[in-house]
């Protein structure tokens, strides 16, 4: 059996913490509406997403809210705002599909990782999350420093 290729795609912004605050279901990778100096500065690779969050309008068009993109300096005149909304490019069933969750599950898009993939073209992967309460954050780090401590302990003995 072949072994699975990694995907050849530089990475840009990571959401670190969306996994913390988020239960995460389904992935969705999104195209990006983007000016030209905005695919410039995202080239240098100082973009955030960390706070930035995605929704569906009543028009059913999806748009990040919040991300930013710097200015790209040499930019000039023609240089983009660094926080304005930019509209994700997705199908019409995808689209369908997340208005819905959010709609009636109460879930919210979250985006987890900016890249540029193997064309070249700037991807946003999304997914929908379900936000964790206190005690399920505290739960998962209990397990993360109990597994810590195992391996250490294992090490030590064998």
């Amino acid at each position: 059996m072949a072994a699975k290729q990694e995907p050849n795609h530089k990475v840009v912004a990571d959401n670190r913490k969306a996994r913390y605050h988020y239960e995460i279901g389904e992935t969705f990778e999104a195209g990006l509406s983007l000016m030209g100096t905005e695919v410039k500065s995202l080239r240098t690779g100082k973009a955030t997403i960390a706070e930035s969050y995605a929704h569906v309008d009543r028009h059913g068009e999806a748009w990040l809210v919040n991300a930013t993109i710097p200015e790209y300096l040499s930019g000039n005149r023609f240089n983009h705002e660094p926080k304005r909304l930019r509209k994700l490019l997705l199908k019409s069933r995808e689209l369908a599909k997340l208005s819905q969750a959010i709609e009636r599950e109460g879930m919210t898009i979250v985006p987890l990782k900016l890249y540029f993939n193997e064309k070249g073209r700037a991807k946003l992967q999304i997914a929908l999350g379900r936000g964790k309460k206190l005690h399920d954050k505290r739960e998962v780090e209990k397990k993360r420093d109990w597994n810590r401590e195992k391996g250490r302990l294992m090490r030590d003995k064998g």
